[in-house]
């Protein structure tokens, strides 16, 4: 299985650099066994059934880039950190130029908020804030930026209105660096609505790094590593996804990060149990799907994992023509744009997954 096999040309006018307004205008391609047709997100009201129930990951995604200033005697040099994952002691993150930075030296953000660098290797460093807790939170806040994705980041700066758009409505556990971002296509009330027509909703953990946004490197994908990211099933969260799947519903991640936890927290029967740590599952094409009969999720990069994850679900001679409707049809791509809604089996057909 070869990483050219994941490959297309997108046009970069395709490329999104700010979300539909509203959230739920956004267009959203069905697929669903073998028919394709075009809906927007606010159409999910009546292709989803009663019974069926949607995994959300709440995380909340925190400003993880700082701009700050390292002191050396009577020099200063100005520094970029992007935070990546926390660790025994502080956070692991990039800088820019790292070369600028030793270990031990102190670089300072704002007046609230400072890191020692502990330790320094030829691609990061790991960073000792001077606060913890609320009070580092508050801090980070206040100083940092959203930790928009390579390809919006070359395009402009994050602003202000990224700490709205770049975060879903229903984040509550802070620690990713990324956006679950298929969800950011939901609004309070596109939920309450769901809610009222009978879809269930059921809320995972899991904290997206940047990682997400590493390029794959080796040409036999199967040789891939995945990055390790942390996530939790909560009992509550098991015992509702166990239920849904008894009486008949559809299980349906929004997004590949909760399709990845859900996946990581399953039983080879299909028993999602409570599961609590890091997950470096790496889905691509003859995975068998333990728990998944379907997936919303946006529009993703050539020859990335989260293009095999895809293919994996749909077949990769199907998620091509998918690709190729979305394309022909203008779709937005990545982190900002539209949404699919993939479906392997037709609606008559019973779920495999």
């Amino acid at each position: 299985m070869k990483l050219s096999d994941f490959d297309f040309d997108l046009p970069d006018r395709l490329i999104a650099t700010r979300p539909a307004r509203p959230r739920t205008h956004a267009r959203l391609l069905v697929a669903q066994g073998d028919a394709i047709r075009d809906a927007h997100v606010y159409d999910l009201v009546d292709i989803l059934r009663p019974g069926d129930r949607l995994v959300l990951n709440n995380t909340r995604v925190i400003p993880a880039r700082l701009f700050g200033h390292r002191l050396r005697g009577d020099a200063s040099a100005r520094i970029e950190v992007t935070l990546l994952e926390p660790v025994a002691r502080g956070w692991r993150a990039l800088a820019k130029p790292l070369r600028k930075v030793k270990a031990g030296e102190v670089i300072t953000f704002s007046a609230r908020l400072s890191a020692t660098v502990t330790a320094r290797s030829a691609t990061d460093l790991q960073l000792d804030f001077d606060c913890a807790g609320a009070a580092f939170e508050a801090a980070l806040n206040a100083a940092g930026a959203m930790p928009l994705p390579p390809y919006i980041a070359a395009r402009r700066p994050a602003d202000d209105q990224d700490r709205t758009d770049y975060q879903t409505v229903f984040a509550r556990h802070a620690g990713a660096v990324a956006a679950p971002t298929a969800s950011l296509h939901f609004d309070a009330a596109l939920l309450q609505a769901l809610v009222a027509k009978g879809v269930r909703l059921t809320e995972v953990t899991l904290h997206v790094g940047a990682g997400t946004f590493l390029p794959v490197k080796v040409e036999d994908v199967t040789t891939h590593r995945m990055h390790a990211e942390w996530g939790e099933v909560t009992a509550v969260a098991a015992a509702e996804i166990n239920a849904a799947r008894a009486a008949g519903g559809r299980i349906i991640p929004v997004g590949t990060t909760a399709l990845r936890l859900i996946e990581t927290a399953a039983l080879p029967d299909g028993t999602v149990a409570p599961w609590t740590g890091d997950t470096d599952i790496f889905i691509y094409p003859g995975y068998r799907f333990r728990v998944t009969d379907g997936l919303m999720t946006n529009f993703h990069l050539p020859r990335s994992t989260l293009m095999m994850l895809v293919s994996a679900l749909m077949g990769q001679d199907r998620i091509k023509a998918i690709y190729a409707h979305a394309i022909a049809g203008n779709y937005r791509f990545f982190s900002y744009g539209d949404a699919s809604l993939l479906l392997p089996c037709g609606p008559d057909r019973p779920s495999e997954g």
